[in-house]
């Protein structure tokens, strides 16, 4: 007995978060919408989904992405080199003093 009013606590206490945190009240504005469809989706839980807001990517979409993300990086990598290089060519020819003039 002891062990089902640990459960039932936890249950409770669990409950209460969903309900604090607003999930329980997203989920039955969701539940609703659906209900109160005149034509029912066909996959139920793509429209719960896309009520959430879930966004759903597929393989394709998340490879792209990928790919894309590492070209930025290879050519963040370059600029970032060329900057370095175009920072060390400036200090060629106006190498800093400590008085805020140019040196001879």
């Amino acid at each position: 007995m002891a062990h089902y009013r640990a459960s039932d606590s936890k249950r409770e206490h669990f409950r209460r978060y969903l309900e604090k945190t607003g999930v329980v009240d997203s989920l039955t504005s969701v539940f609703v919408s659906l209900y109160e469809q005149q034509e029912k989706p066909a996959n139920a839980l793509e429209y719960v989904k896309g009520h959430l807001g879930a966004v759903t990517l597929t393989s394709a979409d998340t490879e792209a992405l990928q790919q894309e993300v590492n070209d930025l990086r290879q050519r963040c990598a370059c600029l970032e080199e060329e900057n370095k290089d175009l920072k060390a060519r400036l200090q060629q020819y106006e190498p800093a003093s400590e008085d805020g003039g140019t040196a001879n």
